[in-house]
């Protein structure tokens, strides 16, 4: 019991420790509480859901921490603690994702950047480690970095449409055209693709003011944002790793194991 208490700091250390990091946490756990109540005075199991997943994934930094023995920048936990509220918080539960444009983009190109640092991190752990005999250069780190990022966006997709498709959600928001190209539509069966501009869609006697795209160009517009983040801090890792990790900006992003 004595370890486990020296392992997790007291309130009071936390405060000393980083005081402004305090305050963001302590304001983001009480807005989810606050709302948390909120919810459960409406009768809304579903958000109540929500706002205690976003309480428990915020303990996930400082676990990483006392249980891997990981260093995590204090501007990456607050991004990483920013992100999980813009998402979970005012995303679903205000309707953000709805009522604010782009909001969704912004949080996939955070998702794109965040998951490449922490792919340099993994890589960077292994070189640095005296137990794992691993030198991997620069440009492989970056491309690895790269790739993790990109294979955490596609995972993302999947895990949308399968909520669409069989929990009957609108993960993969839909998008209205007035315009579609297709070689379906050329009169011969020829392989020549064919516009047609859409003046009207009736569905069930309801007019409606184009085809509905259920999801794709949604879909593919994540992949876009998630490989601009990837790709800019992938970048950014890569000098990171050629300078030694000098780097001050990539210093603010990327985990480091604790001396």
């Amino acid at each position: 019991m004595k370890k486990r208490n020296e392992s997790i700091p007291s309130l009071k250390e936390q405060y000393r420790a980083n005081k402004w990091l305090f305050f963001i946490y302590a304001f983001l756990r009480l807005s989810v509480v606050g709302i948390l109540i909120a919810q459960v005075l409406n009768r809304d199991y579903l958000n109540v859901a929500l706002c205690a997943l976003t309480l428990v994934l915020f303990f996930i930094p400082s676990f990483i921490e006392r249980r891997i023995k990981v260093d995590i920048p204090d501007v990456l936990e607050v991004t990483v603690l920013l992100f999980i509220y813009a998402a979970e918080i005012l995303g679903e539960i205000r309707e953000y994702y709805v009522n604010v444009p782009h909001w969704d983009t912004m949080l996939h190109t955070v998702t794109g950047f965040l998951c490449a640092a922490i792919g340099i991190a993994l890589i960077d752990l292994l070189n640095r480690s005296d137990k794992v005999s691993l030198s991997l250069s620069p440009l492989f780190v970056a491309i690895f970095a790269f790739c993790f990022s990109m294979t955490i966006g596609i995972v993302w997709e999947f895990f949308e449409f399968g909520m669409d498709k069989y929990a009957g959600m609108d993960m993969q928001k839909d998008t209205y055209i007035t315009r579609i190209t297709s070689v379906s539509l050329h009169p011969d069966g020829r392989n020549i693709p064919v516009e047609l501009d859409i003046d009207s869609v009736v569905i069930n006697g309801e007019e409606w003011p184009g085809y509905l795209d259920v999801g794709l160009r949604d879909t593919m517009k994540d992949l876009f944002v998630n490989f601009i983040g990837a790709t800019v801090f992938s970048v950014i890792g890569y000098f990171y790793i050629k300078n030694r990790g000098q780097g001050r900006f990539a210093k603010l992003f990327i985990p480091r194991k604790k001396e």
